[in-house]
């Protein structure tokens, strides 16, 4: 007997989710991977890899696979994907003929997607049929819009790395702009401008809770948080206060470099779709949708109201799980990558 599942995945930079057909979300793990430097040996994958992150001897590396929403080291992200499989049992087997379905960036080469879809052929779990989903579409579904509908609707999903922002519209995208901000940049200025300002050296890991905890699109004294890192005068740890006057400092200009995209995009929107932006406003997705008050800023800075997507860090995995239950009501919304066979060694 012939057995076929079909499941679906948000490859992300950070972050990686899979959801099973009726069983919904089956797996969320940090896109990680631990590897001795000189065997190779995989140590840890996902989140086990986080929790070594920053934290190992020089005989073990911690990296993530994806970049800029693209691959990086397809080596290692098949090597993940195929480590994820087998936890969610997916393997290969006479009798299996799976099917998948996996997003990817719209604003990316053909080459560059061409490449995650050969990552699914490559896995180790009978995949007999894959497809792709461009991310806004899967985004918008996610975040229970109509794209068959001839309204347009704009998608701004930030992510861990970067930021889409599309306007879709009779099951396409129109316009989309890819941005390379994301959590992991506001980290990196989280990092950077307390080492400016208090010559205190900090992880990325205590970055991003400084980020979780603190981050809002508005400056105002609303928190603080206690943090140590490494003194970078007497090579000392210790210990400061940050707040969150801090953090709007240090990505208040990342997050007007988005607005301005927003804006970009808007002016490049035929007129009939921005009569509809107008009326039903912006879609919020990604993990920074949850930046306090952004929504606020972005209304402020283009007019438009802004609709902040519920968990809007799970929009994208939801919109490929109606498409994994449905495949065939969402046919016209999947594709194969025309570009050559990613060269893989």
């Amino acid at each position: 007997m012939i057995v076929v599942k079909v499941i679906g995945i948000d490859l992300g930079t950070k972050s990686i989710k899979i959801y099973k057909k009726h069983k919904g979300v089956a797996l969320k793990e940090f896109n990680l991977i631990a590897k001795e430097t000189k065997t190779k040996k995989i140590v840890a994958a996902g989140n086990d890899a986080y929790e070594m992150l920053e934290r190992t001897p020089r005989t073990i590396n911690v990296s993530y696979p994806v970049k800029n929403g693209v691959i990086a080291d397809f080596d290692n992200m098949l090597k993940l994907l195929n480590w994820y499989l087998k936890k969610l049992k997916c393997k290969k087997s006479l009798f299996s003929k799976n099917v998948a379905y996996i997003s990817v960036p719209w604003d990316i080469s053909e080459v560059e997607k061409r490449a995650i879809y050969d990552l699914v052929n490559h896995s180790e779990a009978s995949i007999k049929k894959t497809f792709v989903i461009d991310k806004p579409i899967a985004a918008a579904l996610g975040a229970s819009i109509d794209v068959s509908s001839a309204q347009g609707n704009m998608i701004v999903d930030l992510g861990g790395d970067t930021t889409e922002i599309s306007v879709v519209s009779l099951g396409g995208i129109v316009i989309s702009k890819l941005l390379n901000i994301g959590g992991s940049r506001f980290d990196e200025a989280i990092g950077n401008y307390i080492k400016k300002k208090y010559s205190i050296l900090i992880g990325n890991r205590t970055a991003e809770q400084i980020k979780i905890n603190l981050a809002s699109a508005y400056k105002e004294e609303e928190g603080t948080i206690n943090v140590y890192g490494r003194d970078l005068v007497t090579g000392l740890p210790k210990e400061i206060s940050v707040s969150s006057l801090d953090v709007y400092d240090a990505i208040v200009e990342y997050l007007f470099n988005i607005i301005d995209s927003i804006k970009f995009v808007l002016e490049k929107t035929p007129p009939e779709l921005s009569a509809d932006i107008i009326e039903t406003g912006i879609y919020l997705t990604g993990g920074g949708a949850m930046i306090d008050r952004l929504g606020e800023l972005i209304l402020k800075e283009t007019g438009l109201k802004v609709n902040v997507v519920d968990e809007p860090d799970n929009s994208v995995i939801r919109g490929i799980g109606k498409i994994v239950e449905k495949s065939h009501s969402y046919k016209s919304l999947t594709s194969i990558p025309k570009a050559k066979k990613y060269k893989y060694s």
